[in-house]
């Protein structure tokens, strides 16, 4: 728990910030190799999820940028599952190996799954990744669905495409067993000209859904920031993360840990606070105490709000750095 009584049953766990898609939002000329690759091993990554676990998380989601680009991901996903009081593993993925591996990821262990999808129609897809799988990922989708997985599609909103985006993904949510996200475009250190330009409120979306007797959905245990929609001639559900929205942070409920090793309280906290000396000591001793009473005492600086609408944007250089 924090100081302000919210309590952290959810890790996000980074295992690469390398990504293969080129993201206008995001990595717009692509991964750029601008920090040290030393990411986390296995054997540390099973370690912070045994802390974790052992402080009260019970849900895992393994992000990265792509973490599909690890050759071990498999066995990430299998020990992460293995530990005891992790209730849920999930991973969020841009799918481009989805259709290929997902077999095997839930074999592992996984137990849901985010898929970024900014857009159904192939073109707009390829414009705005620089990625042509469309097809190959939406396949992955529908397998995902049919093996009874709780699946998410991610799409970020942007103001030059919500006229064409919106009806889209109306009619893929129609046949679809799916939650379909719209998140807000969010201001990070590179984007300032593109957030200027491209930033669309979810609140004009969400006046969309209620005009159309979109009723809201109550919030599930673990469940994210978004805002869930229903309506009884849908199978999918709209959901809407508006990160600009009045107490947007009043009910958060997840920890960030980079590929690196660092501890991030918030998305948009100042820097990252570094675990590894600690996760080295509680190695070298088997013991993870060590490692769970630093992140404990770390707790005290996390704050009530990321301060996104006084235009702080804190470290995130791009959204890739810890997979949002």
């Amino acid at each position: 728990m924090d100081r302000f009584g919210r309590r952290f049953e959810y890790l996000r766990l980074s295992i690469t910030d390398v990504c293969n898609f080129k993201c206008q939002y995001c990595l717009p000329d692509g991964y750029q190799c601008e920090s040290p690759r030393a990411f986390l091993s296995v054997d540390e990554l099973r370690l912070i999820v045994e802390s974790f676990a052992k402080m009260g998380t019970k849900k895992v989601r393994i992000t990265g940028g792509e973490p599909s680009l690890r050759k071990d991901l498999i066995q990430i996903i299998r020990q992460t599952a293995a530990v005891p009081g992790i209730e849920q593993v999930a991973i969020t993925t841009n799918g481009f190996k989805l259709e290929r591996d997902l077999d095997a990821w839930v074999k592992a262990g996984l137990t849901s799954l985010n898929v970024s999808v900014d857009s159904v129609d192939p073109r707009q897809f390829m414009q705005i990744t620089g990625d042509g799988r469309l097809q190959s990922i939406l396949n992955g989708v529908s397998k995902a669905i049919d093996m009874g997985l709780q699946v998410k599609l991610n799409a970020v909103l942007l103001r030059s495409l919500s006229q064409s985006q919106v009806p889209e993904f109306l009619a893929f949510v129609k046949h679809h067993n799916v939650t379909l996200r719209f998140i807000e475009l969010m201001q990070t250190g590179d984007n300032q000209a593109y957030f200027d330009s491209e930033h669309l409120s979810g609140a004009d979306i969400e006046k969309q859904l209620q005009d159309m007797q979109w009723q809201r959905k109550t919030k599930a245990q673990w469940a994210g920031p978004a805002k869930v929609y229903r309506h009884n001639d849908y199978q999918g559900r709209i959901g809407l993360i508006m990160p600009y929205s009045k107490d947007f942070c009043a009910d958060c409920n997840r920890l960030r840990i980079s590929s690196l090793g660092k501890l991030h309280l918030c998305l948009f906290a100042e820097k990252g606070l570094d675990l590894r000396p600690k996760i080295a000591e509680s190695l070298k001793a088997g013991d993870p105490t060590i490692l769970m009473q630093e992140i404990q005492s770390l707790m005290g600086q996390k704050e009530a709000t990321h301060y996104l609408d006084e235009g702080y944007t804190g470290a995130t250089q791009h959204l890739a750095m810890l997979g949002g």
